[in-house]
C-alpha cells in the first residue's frame, strides 16, 4: 500500500498519442496500487455495452454539460467526435481532500488545462504530476494502431498527424516515459508514481 510522502492525496496525469500504450499502462496501475483511484470524467456521449453512470463515466445531456461549463464546473473539457469530454472540478476536489490518490488519462490539452489550474487552485498546487508516454516512434506508432484493426487507413494517418504535434508537448510534463513494452512501462509507472 502506497501513500505519498508529503501526506496529501496527489493526482497523477497520464498523456500520450494514440496507440502509445497509455490506457493499457493506466489500467495496470490501477490493477496493482490499491490506494489509487481512476478520475470518472464526464461525457454527452450514451453508454456504451455495460458502462455505468458514475462507474466509467459521468453520463450528461448536452445541454447540462454546456450549462457546467458555463457555471466554470470543468478543469478541462473538448469536444470530440462531436460529443463533450471533460474534468468536472467535483470529481477531483472531493477525492483530493478525502485523501485518495487519483489517476487521469486525458490529451495533452486537458493536461495543459491542469498544470495551468494547478497554478491557481490552492487544492492542486504541488499534487499534481504529469507523465508523457513517448512511443517508440512514428512507425512503431503506426504498427500499433494498424494492429489494434479498430480503425480505417486514413483514420491511422490522421491519429499519426495528431501524435506529431502532441509529441511536441512532452518538453511540457513533469516524466517522460519512453515506450518499449507493457511490462517495462508499467514498472517505469510505478516507480514515478510510488516517488511521489
Amino acid at each position: 500500500m502506497h501513500a505519498p510522502k508529503n501526506n496529501s492525496a496527489q493526482l497523477l496525469i497520464v498523456s500520450g498519442p494514440a496507440g502509445s500504450g497509455k490506457t493499457t499502462v493506466c489500467e495496470g496501475l490501477l490493477r496493482t496500487e490499491a490506494q489509487l483511484e481512476r478520475v470518472i470524467t464526464t461525457t454527452t456521449r450514451p453508454p456504451r455495452g455495460a458502462e455505468v453512470n458514475g462507474g466509467d463515466y459521468h453520463f450528461l445531456e448536452a445541454e447540462e454539460f454546456e450549462a457546467r461549463i458555463a457555471a466554470g464546473d470543468f478543469y478541462e473539457y473538448a469536444r470530440v467526435h462531436g460529443k463533450h469530454y471533460g474534468t468536472q472540478k467535483k470529481a477531483v476536489q472531493d477525492k483530493l481532500e478525502a485523501g485518495i490518490n487519483l489517476l487521469l488519462n486525458v490529451d495533452v490539452q486537458g493536461a495543459a488545462s491542469f498544470r495551468a489550474a494547478a497554478g491557481e487552485d490552492p487544492l492542486l498546487a504541488g499534487r499534481v504530476t504529469t507523465v508523457f508516454i513517448m512511443p517508440p516512434g512514428l512507425e512503431a506508432l503506426k504498427e500499433r494502431l494498424e494492429g489494434r484493426g479498430t480503425d480505417s487507413v486514413d483514420e491511422v494517418q490522421r491519429r499519426i498527424e495528431v501524435a506529431k504535434s502532441e509529441m511536441q508537448e512532452a518538453k511540457h510534463y513533469d516524466h517522460l516515459l519512453h515506450s518499449s513494452t507493457r511490462e517495462a512501462d508499467l514498472v517505469a509507472l510505478q516507480a514515478i508514481y510510488r516517488s511521489l
